[in-house]
């Protein structure tokens, strides 16, 4: 099997292929492909093309839409650079607190003078910040990285609310008893010190921090924005800092309009940027792809349902169609046809589309189940 790469990957990941694969930049007609920050937007998707593996967790540079409509599975890699970006989540509330950053920059601007040490202890007065200890911090999204930076916050002595309405039971069994639970965005709004922002970038959460919202804010909130550019409207942002609302806004995300402002802390993008984020998405990108190619498991699709069933037979039929009726009943048919017995058979659906793997023992022909009405993509696995 040919695995493509559009990025530089870790080795940590990539020596887990075997010498079942062909692995490089240059690979053409590949069977899967392993990417970070490309983007595929332009990327011809051929026909042998059956899955995408983004070592990180947002896919905006995937094609999704056109991915879905040729069968191509695109995988992510949820919560392994959460710890990563929590840490760097850490660091930016002490630094929206503290003004570290300011002072620093004013130090170095005493170089060359007398008496630094007299200066120093005369102007520190001018960059003293709030605690964190005690003050309220809200969470807007509690995927990996929200819990993770709840955690956290709850032990650097935080009075921690959080909000989610899609939390899973996995995120929800990790995160602290302690974090209350907001049960609405505006409770955030409107009662928390610090809001950071750790929700995905979707038609519902663009734009989510804007003036309205800003208005039911706290006095002096500080804002963190570690998750996407556009879950905030960036000029409601500056209206709030130059007003004094907002005593400072951090961010992971540089644009043009917020660059070298008073009271905003612009970061490059290096949230997933340690040795080790790179080591664990490059490792849990590669397991996905391996599983789905080589077994036909779906684990961490952002387009495709989750199906995860072991081997039990010889043969694995694995179909990616419409979520339509009678599909099932139609793959039961020709199986019959062929006098050929369904050993099992599983079956999920994640919005218009669904998988179905079916196992037996005996050899199926598969291009009556090709020519179906609906049916996207067929796979014989051995």
């Amino acid at each position: 099997m040919k695995i493509k790469l559009l990025n530089k990957i870790s080795p940590v990941g990539l020596n887990l292929f075997d010498e079942k694969y062909e692995i490089g930049e240059n690979i053409v007609d590949e069977d899967g492909v392993l990417v970070r920050s490309a983007s595929m937007h332009e990327y011809p998707l051929h026909d042998d093309l059956k899955a995408i593996a983004r070592a990180g967790a947002g896919v905006n540079n995937i094609p999704l839409e056109k991915c879905s409509e040729k069968g191509i599975v695109v995988f992510n890699t949820p919560g392994a650079n959460a710890n990563a970006v929590k840490e760097l989540v850490i660091c930016g509330l002490l630094l929206s607190s503290r003004k570290v950053i300011e002072g620093i920059d004013w130090v170095k601007s005493l170089n060359g003078q007398e008496g630094v040490g007299k200066l120093v202890e005369k102007g520190k007065s001018q960059f003293v910040g709030p605690e964190l200890d005690g003050k309220k911090l809200g969470i807007i999204g509690l995927g990996a990285i929200g819990v993770h930076v709840a955690n956290a916050a709850i032990k650097l002595g935080m009075e921690v609310y959080g909000y989610d309405p899609y939390i899973s039971v996995n995120a929800a069994w990790g995160m602290s008893k302690w974090v209350k639970n907001a049960q609405n965005i505006d409770k955030i709004l409107s009662e928390c010190d610090y809001i950071t922002l750790h929700a995905p970038s979707t038609k519902e959460t663009k734009g989510l921090i804007n003036k309205e919202k800003i208005a039911l804010m706290k006095e002096g909130v500080r804002i963190l924005n570690f998750a996407r550019a556009d879950l905030v409207d960036s000029s409601a942002i500056l209206e709030g800092v130059k007003s004094g609302k907002i005593a400072k806004y951090v961010t992971d995300f540089a644009t043009d309009d917020i660059l070298d402002q008073d009271n905003i802390i612009v970061m490059p993008h290096l949230g997933a940027s340690t040795p080790e984020s790179e080591d664990n998405c490059a490792r849990m990108a590669v397991k996905e792809i391996k599983d789905y190619l080589e077994n036909g498991n779906i684990v961490n699709s952002v387009n495709f349902p989750m199906v995860n069933e072991p081997r039990t037979t010889k043969y694995r039929i694995c179909l990616i169609h419409k979520n339509v009726p009678n599909m099932l009943a139609q793959f039961a048919t020709l199986f019959a046809n062929q006098q050929i017995n369904i050993e099992n058979m599983v079956n999920k659906a994640k919005g218009d589309y669904a998988y179905t793997i079916i196992e037996t023992n005996d050899t199926v022909g598969i291009s009556a189940f090709e020519a179906l009405e609906n049916v996207v993509k067929v796979r014989v696995i051995e």
